[in-house]
Order: structure tokens, then sequence, then C-alpha cells
């Protein structure tokens, strides 16, 4: 094959929209990218809901993305960065009000949306994936919520997800940012099925077909992988799940590097390395916001919960666009948080973060987007 230009890139559409039969089908179109997300292809995935919604000539969906990557990488942070620094409030506030409502979206979808969480899907494709009726997985799938390697928090419905997880599985992934294969992402219920990569392209035709159309849960429970290959017994996080228990039920994240050392599995003292190169600030909020996000009463209070946090960091906290330079920008992977240890963050971040209250609202007319 030919290489690719720029303009080759720019003329093809970043959402494939169609329909087949009765089945609807998205494909996010930005393989060079891993199909990172961005506000157009947000609005373009937004549009073919609200258009199929009511069409009794679609009846179920289909999302996955182009390439052999990944679903999608996450959203694009890079331009986060940029609005903020250029003080483009504004835009911020855009992405994360069209991003969220999308994401309350397809979990409230009124027809069944089946998602292939095909390789790497993360931060933004957990917003895509995690929330859809069906969640299908494969043998290259690498699931996680990074966001505290940027001085984020997790979001997109992200704290949701990690609060619903068994034990303190949530608290582990939230901080940690691990990465997740497909048996961890089942047992950490984040996907429903593990089908083999081999067996998608017949999963697509058959989906495709009045029989599946009609009944996709059936359908894809069919070509779930045999016992054997694949299974939520595989699942490292499944056997790690004692000391994560212990170690991340301390209530600080300082306490829990502390407990990590105190371990003698050498996983729990590795973790400790990673929690003390992570944003300390970031660390302690996300701690505060998967605990919180226990107590709320659906997604869309969690999500709403995120948007307060997500614009507290960007606007009073200088570890997200430092983050954000260090892993993506001058990628010398050497932030420079402030401030630099968690021994030195103020206590009591957390709640303090969650206390704040945006002065633009997420959900505007009683609860909608």
């Amino acid at each position: 094959m030919g290489r690719v230009s720029p303009s080759d890139i720019a003329a093809e559409p970043v959402v494939l929209v169609r329909t087949v039969h009765r089945l609807g089908r998205l494909t996010l179109n930005r393989p060079h990218a891993i199909n990172a997300l961005d506000l157009p292809m947000i609005s373009l995935l937004s549009e073919a809901l609200d258009a199929w919604e009511h069409d009794d000539d679609v009846v179920c969906v289909l999302l996955d993305g182009a390439g052999e990557r990944g679903l999608c990488a996450g959203g694009d942070v890079r331009a986060l960065r940029e609005h903020i620094l250029s003080g483009r409030d504004g835009d911020v506030v855009a992405f994360f009000r069209a991003e969220y409502a999308l994401n309350a979206r397809i979990a409230e979808y009124p027809k069944p949306i089946v998602v292939l969480a095909d390789g790497v899907t993360m931060g933004g494709g957990i917003g895509l994936a995690g929330h859809a009726a069906i969640r299908v997985v494969t043998e290259r799938s690498r699931l996680a919520m990074p966001e505290t390697r940027i001085g984020l928090t997790p979001d997109v419905g992200g704290s949701w997800l990690l609060a619903r997880a068994p034990g303190r599985i949530g608290e582990y992934l939230a901080l940690t940012g691990s990465t997740m294969d497909a048996a961890d992402a089942v047992y950490a219920g984040f996907a429903d099925h593990i089908v083999g990569v081999d067996r998608l392209d017949a999963l697509r035709d058959a989906l495709s077909s009045p029989e599946g159309v009609r009944d996709p849960a059936a359908l894809v429970r069919s070509m779930r992988v045999h016992p054997g290959e694949i299974s939520i017994e595989a699942s490292a996080l499944a056997r790690a799940r004692g000391w994560i228990a212990d170690a991340f039920a301390a209530e600080t994240a300082a306490a829990i590097v502390a407990r990590l050392r105190a371990r003698p599995e050498p996983e729990a003292s590795a973790v400790a390395d990673t929690l003390e190169e992570l944003s300390p600030t970031s660390l302690e909020v996300t701690l505060a916001a998967v605990r919180a996000a226990r107590g709320l009463p659906d997604l869309r209070a969690a999500l709403a919960q995120e948007y307060g946090l997500v614009l507290w960091l960007a606007r009073t906290q200088p570890d997200l666009v430092e983050g954000i330079r260090a892993q993506l920008v001058d990628k010398d992977r050497s932030p420079r948080w402030q401030p630099p240890t968690l021994a030195e963050v103020e206590s009591g971040i957390g709640a303090r973060a969650l206390a704040w209250t945006p002065p633009e609202a997420l959900w505007r007319r009683g609860g909608t987007r």
C-alpha cells in the first residue's frame, strides 16, 4: 500500500455513518490517531444517534473503530491544553458538555448499542464503550483510564464504572491508570463478552442479518470464545484482589503508598513506585472522586461530578497542562508536578475539589443536554 498523505486523511470522514439492512453502523475513522476523539467526531456520533432513535428501519447500532490498533485511544487532550493556555474556557466547556452528553446518550439509548472495544480503548474510548448495552472485547483489547498520568481524573463516566468494580479494584485502576486485558475488563465490569478477533467480521455480518439484529445480545453470546480460550478466571486483577483490597482501602493516596510498601508482593512495591511518579494532586482528587461516585444515584450524576472536577483541575491547578506537555507535547516524560510529592498535598484537597461548583452547569433544561 502507498503512503497516506495528509490531504488523503483530511478528505476522509472522521466517522463513517451508514445503515446495513436494519443495523446502524458507526465507525470511528481516524486510524492514524487510533481514532482519538475530537469535537467533530462527537457531533457526528450524536447526530447519527438522534436520527436513528425514531427511525423504525434501524433497530440496533454497532460502533467500532477503523484500523487494527484500537477503538479509540482517548480524547484530544493536546487541544484541551491549548484551550486552557490560551484562556479559551468556552471551548473547554463546549467540548466536555458535548462529550458527556454523548456518554449519557449511549447509556440511555432506547435501541441496543453494540460496541467492539477491540485493541486500545482508553479515556474517551471508555466513555463510548463502557456505557453501551452490549460491550465486546477481544484478545488484543487494552482498556484503561490513564488520566492521573497527565494530571487529570477519570471522566466520561469512568468514575461510575470504577466505583462499581469489585472490592478496591476501582481505586487501583483509577489511581494507577493500569491497563486491562479482555479478562480483566470483564472482571472489572468494563465489558460483557469476549469474542476472538478472527470472529469480528462474522459478528459484524451476522448483526446485519434479520435474525442477528433482532436479538444482538443472543448473537454475541453465541460467538463468545469457548471456555479455556480466554475467561474471567484468567484475570490478573482477580488474582491480585487480596493485596489490592488491603492497600487501596487506606484513607489517602499517601497512606495507600505506605501500605503498598509494607506488602510482601513484588507487584505491590512496583505499584507504589508508579504512584509516586504521578500527579499527587490528581491522585488525591481521583481517590475522593471514585469513593464519592459510589454514593451517586446514576451515571448523569457521576458525569456532573466529573465535569466539576475536570474544570477545577483545568482552572485552578497547574498539573493538567504540565502533564499533557510532558506526556504528549514535548514527550520528555518528566512532568514537574506542583506540589511534587504526596506528602506536600494539602490535606482534604479531594473534598475541596468535590465541593467546587463550576459556574457553567453541565446539564441544562432540567437535566437534559
